[in-house]
């Protein structure tokens, strides 16, 4: 008995191992890919604009010598900053001084004049009313008044004219802000004919930042905000990176957007003003502003991860339906905002776009989409 239980056994041991390897070899049912989605909605998202440019000074006055003579001494140290009014330079005051003490000598002398003109054409009146003197001696007397009132007016002017070119020799800072360069060093002649550059004056804050727009990207702007797809803001802020890529921590203000087309380059200046109280700022400097031109109320937004180039160079995306199958769209996306791109055509409000798992998912494939 034991031997024929022990024969059936060996007889179904093949068979017990045959239904092994099969349901070894049997493939399980192929799982759909994860993928990452967002939903995408419709929202307010702000246009910007970045446009290189450079900086420059609010106010720029080049000190020049006003009258002819010597450099006695300079009363600043460059690279400081000085207050309007400020005496900068000391020329030689002693012609000038001089030609004043001439010029009131002058006038004192034209100013006896016409007092003595004066009294005899008053005498001459009278002595004409009793036929004492002829009309031709009072018309006579009557003019050489006249002349002397003309001489001492004369003088009076001269007087004006010296006193300015003796004021003229203390040159002072006709602007506050930072000084340059000296141009000039005491014991140098200066000439007023030549307009000698003696040093320069800038005011650093606030300072402008003169920015380049192409016409072709206002001419967008304009017809973007003409059709209503974009709102124009109430007050236009502009963001500032300095050269290192960091960011200036001030805000500045859009000033004004000038009417003329540069025809060498096809753009525009666009100026802004920024305060720069530590003046971070210097005239010249490269920098790169961000304008915030208006609010989109019919854009999305979308991760950058979720968004490639086709071979054409095209933005596209890959969605996943209702039916969750991925499709590709061809999407409007010219602009970013921080880590998003933002996408003004191609999407419909509630759609899920993938931003991971790209690589192992074809347009037509079936997933499993997580939020």
């Amino acid at each position: 008995m034991y031997q024929q239980l022990q024969r059936v056994a060996f007889l179904a041991l093949p068979v017990l191992l045959g239904a092994c390897v099969q349901a070894k070899q049997a493939p399980a049912p192929a799982q759909p890919p994860e993928v990452t989605v967002v939903t995408v909605r419709q929202q307010p998202v702000p246009v910007t604009t970045d446009l290189p440019g450079r900086t420059s000074p609010f106010l720029v006055a080049q000190v020049r010598a006003r009258v002819d003579g010597i450099v006695l001494k300079r009363g600043f140290a460059e690279g400081t900053d000085v207050s309007a009014n400020q005496p900068l330079y000391q020329i030689d005051p002693a012609p000038y001084r001089a030609a004043l003490d001439s010029a009131k000598a002058a006038a004192q002398k034209a100013q006896a004049n016409l007092a003595s003109t004066t009294a005899l054409a008053d005498r001459y009146k009278i002595l004409l009313a009793g036929d004492g003197v002829s009309k031709q001696d009072f018309d006579n007397a009557v003019a050489a008044q006249g002349q002397a009132a003309a001489d001492l007016a004369a003088a009076r002017a001269l007087v004006q004219q010296a006193t300015l070119n003796l004021g003229y020799t203390s040159v002072r800072s006709p602007i506050a802000g930072r000084i340059g360069i000296s141009q000039v060093t005491p014991g140098a002649y200066v000439q007023a004919s030549q307009a000698t550059l003696m040093t320069t004056v800038q005011q650093l804050d606030p300072i402008y930042v003169d920015l380049n727009q192409s016409s072709a990207q206002g001419l967008a702007l304009r017809n973007a905000l003409a059709s209503g797809r974009i709102k124009a803001g109430d007050d236009a802020k502009v963001a500032l990176f300095l050269e290192d890529g960091t960011q200036y921590p001030l805000t500045g203000k859009l000033q004004f957007t000038d009417v003329t087309v540069d025809q060498a380059t096809g753009s525009v200046t666009v100026r802004a003003v920024f305060p720069n109280p530590d003046h971070v700022l210097l005239p010249g400097m490269f920098v790169r502003a961000r304008i915030d031109q208006g609010v989109n109320d019919q854009a999305m937004l979308v991760p950058q991860l979720g968004v490639t180039r086709d071979a054409k160079g095209q933005a596209t995306a890959l969605i996943v339906g209702p039916d969750n199958k991925v499709a590709s769209r061809v999407i409007q996306a010219n602009s970013t905002l921080g880590n998003q791109w933002v996408v003004e055509g191609g999407l419909q409000d509630g759609e899920r776009v993938i931003v991971a798992g790209t690589q192992k998912v074809q347009p037509g494939m079936t997933v499993r989409a997580v939020d």
